[in-house]
């Protein structure tokens, strides 16, 4: 009989199946969130653990420091270096890091902490980093204090199902690293058909494994949903916020 680790293991490899729709309708990251984990100087050799399809990877790309992508789906990769050819990418995980020791000046995680492992992950990442390297995570979580997002967060699974950001994970992660820890909060808004506010969170692991009715069933209650509510009936663009928790991670 499959455990609860054998569920998550198959909700971590199902992002595959979702690559190119992940890659075009995921939120980014907010540019000041991402240099408050790596900060101005640089530039810096930066890997991005569970990368996906590199919208963190983007970012970090963009405030000129190098990057390495890892991810344990080979579909996202591919994604990733379609986007963005010139990123060095990897098949591996947190807890097992295709990287030399203090090889890295950060490593850093978008969306993606929620599935490591927290001591073998904490080794790993102590290993490749070097002396004063930083651990930074960051997740983005819709914005329920808008109404609309409210009444769709009360969706029986998105509210049992959902990932944002874990603090206790964080917590972890900081007493293995023997770690002090900054936060900052920032926001980000997609501006989306709403069919394709249904297709972004279609890419969310917990709906890719469900069979082919329950997901439809899913998916139909957003549907209904937003056409339904005074906020968001009969609008062709919908402003779905969120708002970014960036946590940096410095060894003491």
């Amino acid at each position: 009989m499959a455990g609860p680790e054998d569920a998550l293991h198959a909700r971590a490899r199902s992002f595959g199946a979702v690559a190119a729709s992940y890659a075009t309708l995921r939120p980014s990251y907010p540019t000041d969130a991402v240099e408050f984990l790596l900060g101005r100087d640089g530039p810096l050799d930066v890997l991005d653990v569970g990368a996906g399809t590199g919208l963190l990877t983007e970012v970090v790309l963009g405030l000129g420091h190098r990057v390495r992508a890892v991810d344990p789906s080979a579909g996202m990769l591919a994604e990733l270096g379609v986007r963005l050819p010139s990123v060095r990418t990897a098949v591996g995980t947190a807890e097992s890091i295709p990287a030399d020791d203090g090889s890295i000046d950060a490593v850093v995680a978008g969306q993606a902490a929620h599935w490591f492992d927290p001591a073998p992950a904490a080794r790993e990442i102590r290993r490749v980093l070097r002396p004063g390297g930083v651990l930074g995570l960051i997740w983005n979580t819709r914005d329920d204090r808008v109404p609309w997002v409210a009444a769709l967060e009360e969706l029986p699974d998105l509210v049992v199902r959902g990932h944002g950001a874990d603090l206790g994970l964080v917590d972890r992660l900081a007493a293995e690293l023997d770690a002090e820890v900054g936060v900052v909060e920032s926001q980000v808004v997609q501006r989306l058909a709403p069919e394709d506010v249904v297709g972004a969170i279609a890419t969310r692991s917990y709906v890719a494994v469900m069979d082919d009715a329950g997901r439809e069933a899913f998916l139909s209650s957003i549907r209904d949903l937003l056409a339904g509510h005074p906020d968001t009936r009969g609008r062709a663009e919908l402003e779905l916020p969120y708002r970014t928790h960036a946590y940096r991670l410095t060894s003491r």
